[in-house]
């Protein structure tokens, strides 16, 4: 009993001591990421009409529902485009919840997909606490009922920015994979893991290794 106590304890302390902590570095990060920010939201506006953000609804902590923010990636007309995918497109949907080739990606929107400056904005949700700077991604229901009785387990824990998942696989895995690697992080969490996620997700990145 005690040593389970202490455990609590130590894990309550490590994630309030993580919000703070993200909180500001989210915040500088924020004010660094500006304008970068308006030249991509530029950018995004010139290729395609439509707005330069869009909101992706996913499923946080306790089930709560959030919305990321990101750069539109895709045309406007995306989810009408699901409809001309070929039978091998929809069973690869169907199975990992993306396509390798995604004709509703626009140009602009592949090069922020394969660096990850799609998802500058959800530092944003960070600062709101919908978000921590690493965690198990978020998910939608679809996604969500893969995991079957482990889903109270996944959703325990606020979702990240990037995790052990993004960190070290990306695409390069199957979603069962994923899946074991997510919740292997939710039970094993702590800061000396985290700040390894933060450098290997840089380092992917830097290396267009595997991008989501």
């Amino acid at each position: 009993k005690d040593i389970k106590g202490a455990r609590n304890r130590k894990r309550r302390a490590y994630f309030v001591a993580k919000r703070g902590l993200d909180v500001i570095l989210a915040s500088v990060g924020l004010v660094f990421a500006l304008i970068p920010m308006a030249c991509i939201a530029c950018l995004v506006r010139l290729e395609s009409p439509g707005p330069a953000f869009y909101v992706h609804n996913r499923i946080g902590k306790n089930g709560k529902p959030i919305g990321l923010l990101k750069f539109r990636s895709m045309f406007q007309n995306a989810e009408d485009l699901i409809e001309s995918f070929t039978p091998e497109q929809k069973a690869e949907w169907e199975e990992n919840f993306k396509l390798e080739n995604d004709p509703r990606i626009t140009r602009i929107g592949m090069f922020l997909r394969r660096s990850s400056l799609d998802e500058l904005p959800q530092l944003i949700n960070i600062i709101k606490g919908d978000l921590y700077i690493v965690g198990p991604r978020p998910v939608v229901t679809k996604e969500l009922e893969r995991y079957g009785e482990n889903k109270e387990k996944f959703l325990s824990v606020i979702p990240g920015l990037t995790g052990y998942w993004q960190a070290y696989a990306r695409s390069d895995c199957s979603y069962e994979q994923r899946m074991k690697m997510e919740l292997h992080y939710v039970e094993n969490a702590n800061f000396w893991w985290d700040i390894k996620i933060i450098f290997a997700t840089v380092g992917a990145v830097l290396n267009g290794r595997g991008a989501v």
